[in-house]
């Protein structure tokens, strides 16, 4: 891999691993770097209502400003979602270009819970920190970029292979109007991306974190029936004693993975996550339920989480004989969102040895950086990162924050 992609990895490590975290004099770069960043962090592009338009007015002047080339693409008739496309021509367009991912968009918060209003991005005089929804997830890594790119060019550098940065809607909500339209367009295709670089998470310590696959998700819903009867007797086979079984059973299998993941055995990603999502069962009254009788029916929801490794065949016999058999009086419906290989049939995932070039590209940038990366990690969520890995894209999910501690989608959100 040429060096020119070492340099843009370089200089994207180095913007905010370079920025002092205590109060002390700033150069008047660094003064409006931080400045640019909480302008961005003050635009409400929480949902349900992100202020998409306001966001891409500041991303489109701030690009504007270093000389890229901005386009602004529309996939939904209402064009109430833009995701915007900003490019850095190389002087060799046949080569693969790079594709710089972040999305616009950040969860609610609530801001009672907070020490400091979650849209003013309060910085910290002692620490330096600066408090705001979106401060990790994931408002930072556009001003890394353009930082990056701002920095390369103040240095006299012209990359050889194009650059692109993505700024997409959605991708809290599951993308589906975002990337996932954007990979399967005909703009996605012209661009011949050869890697992309997308959201990480914070390190607490001094170790750089990278992933490179997210797990697949899947949806279980397990219903519950049994003939009804009177709150006082006990009845074998009652609808919410067969679905107590269910949820027993399946909380027993969350047991066994958690405590690998607290021993240490296995990362947060490399494990199969089963989360309860609601439970709904009785007889609504006017002032609540019927407390004398048992229900018909019963039903829950689970967050599933599957290693793209994972066996799947061997979960969907788990699910239809221990955790929902049928002699239980229990059915179920298991829903898989996205597909769980990629268009060669392999694990949607990025090769993090030498037969990735661009891995390998990667691990020198950090070490030129002065900077220690941890073992490669499949992240425990989902980012856009999944429909690049569909294509056959290899993508990397990093964000440099170090000694930070993980906040994305929590109360005070810090950077």
């Amino acid at each position: 891999m040429p060096p020119p992609l070492r340099c843009l990895l370089l200089a994207f490590v180095v913007v905010l691993s370079g920025f002092p975290r205590l109060a002390h004099p700033f150069t008047a770069l660094e003064s409006d770097q931080i400045a640019r960043f909480q302008e961005y962090l003050r635009i409400r592009t929480a949902h349900p209502s992100p202020d998409y338009a306001g966001a891409s007015a500041f991303l489109l002047h701030y690009a504007a400003s270093l000389g890229l080339h901005t386009t602004t693409l529309h996939f939904t008739p209402c064009k109430t979602k833009p995701l915007l496309l900003l490019t850095w021509r190389g002087s060799d367009p046949s080569l693969p270009s790079v594709l710089l991912n972040s999305h616009m968009d950040s969860v609610p918060a609530e801001p009672e819970h907070w020490a400091h209003p979650p849209f003013a991005a309060h910085r910290d005089p002692t620490t330096g920190r600066i408090y705001a929804r979106g401060a990790q997830d994931d408002k930072c890594l556009p001003v890394q970029y353009l930082e990056a790119i701002r920095g390369l060019q103040a240095a006299g550098f012209a990359p050889a292979r194009t650059i692109h940065i993505s700024l997409v809607p959605d991708e809290e909500i599951g993308g589906a109007d975002g990337f996932d339209k954007f990979a399967r367009s005909e703009e996605f295709r012209a661009l011949n991306i050869g890697f992309m670089l997308d959201e990480g998470q914070a390190s607490p310590t001094d170790v750089f974190r990278v992933f490179y696959a997210d797990r697949l998700v899947w949806r279980l819903v397990v219903k519950a029936a049994g003939a009804p009867g009177h709150g006082s007797r006990m009845l074998d086979g009652a609808a919410v004693d067969n679905l107590m079984d269910c949820v027993e059973t399946i909380a027993a299998f969350r047991d066994a993975q958690f405590r690998m993941v607290k021993s240490g055995e296995k990362g947060p990603g490399e494990v199969v996550s089963v989360n309860p999502v609601y439970m709904k069962a009785g007889i609504p009254s006017p002032t609540g339920f019927v407390m004398n009788m048992q229900p018909s029916e019963a039903e829950v929801g689970f967050d599933l989480r599957l290693p793209p490794t994972e066996d799947i065949e061997q979960i969907k016999r788990r699910v239809e004989e221990e955790w929902a058999p049928s002699h239980k009086n229990l059915t179920y419906e298991l829903v898989q969102k996205g597909p769980a290989t990629d268009v060669s049939g392999r694990p949607v995932s990025t090769a993090t040895n030498a037969s990735n070039p661009w891995w390998l590209t990667f691990e020198r940038a950090i070490a030129s950086a002065g900077g220690e990366l941890s073992k490669p990690e499949i992240l425990s969520s989902t980012t856009d990162s999944r429909f690049a890995r569909q294509l056959g894209i290899p993508a990397l999910g990093f964000s440099p924050m170090t000694r930070t501690p993980i906040l994305l989608h929590d109360h005070n959100e810090v950077n």
